[in-house]
């Protein structure tokens, strides 16, 4: 049986074990640092040193593809590595201590560029980029296009002149990264086919935060989650293609979810020609133009629980003329936005809380401090089958506008609450202008293509 006697000498062997190691860690010993990273190989033992004040571009290289023909990792101690125009091998995995270990480029080309590799794995790293020039070959600062499968977990990037982190047609996964002070975006992936983005940091970047593109409109499951994306500008202009956190581009089956989002020039969730879509749970602050958008040729995007505080408007699921269409908008929060926007808007204006077009619901929302319209459905002849039902709109110039243009389809207005619209509760409009009286007080008066029933104004 256990006694105190026979526990304390057996505890007793431990505690010298722990003193005799805590003592060699303190005192520098060889082979500490090459235990906790058993397995892997020691960049120091192939010649390349932290701290060199040369370029170790060339040692840097064998020493990849040496670990590559292997099937090996690669540890880097702590120090700076100054290294340029990499192309890594087929199979890498290199870590390092997170903060500590920095590879900083030398300039004249590119950093790290891998084609048609099967696994890229890297962590732990920091990678400056010193604002320095690249080619135009180099999309940039860790290019890597054609990557079977590939992870970014745990690192830093910084000071690229053009993309932080760009990938083509790339697998895998890219998190718990800090990516800041690219001159174009912190995340540029094109082509994707099953690459999940999560829990990273993106901040100041110059023309966008985290983008998901394709060529052509397709699938591309792209998974957008839990990251916080802050100050992002839109320094090469445009009306929208820069200055947004997040942004899909023709991809289809993309999920953006639980992500918070601040301080962008546009969007702070911008989807084009997007179908198939998922914008839930983000919270999206002082966004410059339309805080959450899904625009032109999309069919399908649901956006919903999403917390929008502060931008010029709110929600937008529009473009029927594009062919934008079926769209649910459900449970958000909409507050706060402004009248003014980043260029002189186009009629009606900036200021309106939720747009829809085409095949849509819209229930459960809340709106308030909307200066323009709490809710617009429909553009002149652009709506079709619209159900809004069941929302709260308060403090807002006008509650409802919809449009009375020849040729518009049907819509639904019920059972929504209106409180301090100062231009009426529901309006029908000719384009941008108003040319009823508020039909929550006399129907749909006279236009056949509108239900207007049971909403309660005050």
């Amino acid at each position: 049986m256990l006694n105190r006697r026979t526990f304390f000498a057996g505890t007793a062997g431990f505690a010298v074990i722990g003193l005799s190691l805590g003592k060699a860690m303190a005192a520098g010993l060889p082979g500490i640092e090459k235990a906790s990273m058993r397995g892997s190989i020691n960049a120091t033992d192939l010649g390349v040193q932290p701290g060199a004040l040369d370029d170790q571009s060339k040692a840097f290289a064998k020493l990849l593809q040496n670990a590559s023909d292997r099937d090996m990792p690669v540890f880097l101690p702590p120090g700076t590595y100054v290294v340029s125009n990499l192309s890594l091998p087929s199979r890498v995995r290199l870590s390092g201590v997170p903060g500590a270990t920095r590879i900083v480029y030398g300039g004249n080309g590119h950093l790290f560029m891998a084609e048609q590799a099967d696994h890229v794995e890297l962590t732990g790293l920091v990678f400056d980029g010193t604002n320095r020039w690249m080619g135009d070959y180099a999309q940039g600062l860790l290019d890597l296009r054609r990557v079977g499968h590939l992870v970014i977990d745990n690192c830093q990037l910084t000071g690229s002149s053009k993309n932080g982190l760009a990938l083509e047609r790339a697998s895998g996964r890219v998190e718990r990264s800090e990516i800041s002070g690219a001159a174009d975006a912190g995340i540029y992936s094109v082509e994707a086919g099953g690459l999940t983005i999560t829990g990273n940091h993106v901040s100041d970047c110059a023309n966008g935060g985290i983008l998901v593109h394709r060529w052509q409109a397709a699938e591309d499951g792209t998974m957008v989650t839990g990251n916080r994306v802050e100050r992002i500008q839109a320094r090469s202009g445009g009306t929208g293609q820069n200055g947004n956190g997040i942004n899909a581009f023709r991809a289809g089956n993309v999920v953006i979810a639980g992500n918070v989002v601040s301080d962008c020039a546009f969007s702070a969730i911008r989807a084009n020609s997007s179908s198939n879509l998922q914008i839930t749970g983000n919270t999206c602050s002082r966004s410059g133009e339309t805080a959450v958008y899904s625009e032109f040729a999309f069919e399908g995007a649901i956006i919903g629980n999403n917390i929008v505080d502060g931008a010029a408007n709110g929600i937008s699921i529009v473009n029927f003329n594009e062919g934008g269409r079926m769209g649910v908008c459900a449970g958000n929060i909409v507050r706060n936005l402004s009248s003014s926007g980043p260029y002189p808007a186009d009629p009606p204006g900036f200021g309106v809380g939720i747009s829809v077009e085409a095949d849509a619901s819209v229930s459960g929302n809340v709106i308030e401090n909307a200066p323009l319209y709490g809710m617009q459905i429909g553009w002149g002849p652009y709506m079709r089958n619209v159900v809004a039902t069941g929302n709260i709109i308060r403090k807002v110039g006008t509650g409802i506008v919809v449009t009375v243009v020849e040729g518009a389809g049907t819509a639904v207005i019920s059972d929504n609450v209106i409180d301090s619209a100062r231009n009426g509760a529901v309006i029908g409009q000719r384009w941008a202008q108003a040319v009823t009286a508020d039909l929550a007080a006399s129907g749909n008066a006279g236009y056949a293509h509108l239900t207007v029933e049971r909403n309660r104004v005050s």
